[in-house]
């Protein structure tokens, strides 16, 4: 298997269906993706979104006997063996979580409560309890549904965080970045749902368009939902594009500077929102 990097974050790098090892910025060192959507279908198709050959739709069946095998000959490999020496830059030589991610929304797979349940398990048979962090990184869009919400809350006792993604705040950002008809008051709703079952955190994907920043009135209307949520989540994960777009319309997209990302961290803490970012 190459060395890991922030650049490739291949889902069959392992050789597995389901379990995929990345060198995660913002977890800061080696995240254990687990992928429900291994048919590369999600209901939102972000513009920057990575995942080739996308399309629109839930995640398939899941093989949970399969995904529970993958994942405890994985991490019994990093935890019992030398997999982080031969496979993880210098600076990135930890384990840091298990991550529901993958090629698509994760919660739309039935199993994801199911999952859930499953790495609690393992965590507890490999003496990693409390050791990880169980992330989920999700659009949010079905913190709606009970199953997903109960299962977050499973999560809160596995040392568990929520990604949640908003990457823009008007109906009509929404739309450009994300392809889907946004909803800013549906968007709360769903936050706050999530939020009050498990620690959350905001992802927001930051980036040009046609040579552009975002422009001012996007900016407002984000930071206004953020202050809005500022007393119900962690903070805010604030990164720029590392990896190549894949859809239609990624030759528009640009890499921001640091400097622009630092920019919009400082107006997040100034009003009173933790802010990391990952260039």
């Amino acid at each position: 298997m190459p060395t890991l990097t922030v650049h490739d974050h291949s889902r069959d790098i392992a050789g597995f269906t389901y379990v995929y090892p990345v060198i995660s910025r913002r977890a800061g060192g080696v995240s254990v993706g687990i992928n429900l959507n291994p048919n590369n279908a999600c209901n939102w198709a972000c513009i920057y979104c990575q995942v080739p050959d996308l399309k629109r739709g839930n995640a398939p069946a899941i093989d949970l006997a399969r995904l529970e095998t993958e994942l405890r000959a994985f991490l019994a490999e990093i935890v019992h063996n030398d997999w982080l020496q031969r496979n993880a830059p210098d600076d990135a030589r930890v384990l840091q979580d298990i991550a529901f991610s993958g090629n698509g929304e994760p919660t739309s797979a039935k199993e994801f409560p199911h999952a859930v349940e499953m790495v609690g398990r393992l965590l507890e048979e490999l003496d990693l309890a409390g050791k990880l962090k169980v992330r989920l990184i999700t659009n949010g869009s079905l913190m709606h549904r009970k199953t997903v919400l109960d299962a977050v809350a499973s999560m809160a006792t596995l040392n568990g965080e929520v990604w949640f993604k908003i990457d823009r705040a008007t109906p009509a950002g929404m739309a450009l970045v994300n392809g889907v008809s946004g909803n800013r008051a549906a968007v709360i709703r769903r936050l706050r749902a999530c939020a009050a079952r498990c620690p959350t955190w905001i992802q927001t994907c930051w980036f040009g368009m046609d040579g552009s920043l975002p422009a001012q009135s996007e900016v407002a209307a984000y930071l206004a939902l953020m202050s809005e949520m500022r007393d119900q989540i962690k903070g805010v994960h604030l990164y720029g594009l590392a990896r190549q777009p894949m859809q239609p319309g990624a030759e528009r997209l640009s890499v921001v500077s640091e400097a622009d990302l630092n920019t919009l961290a400082g107006a997040i803490r100034d009003i009173g929102t933790e802010a990391i970012v990952s260039p």
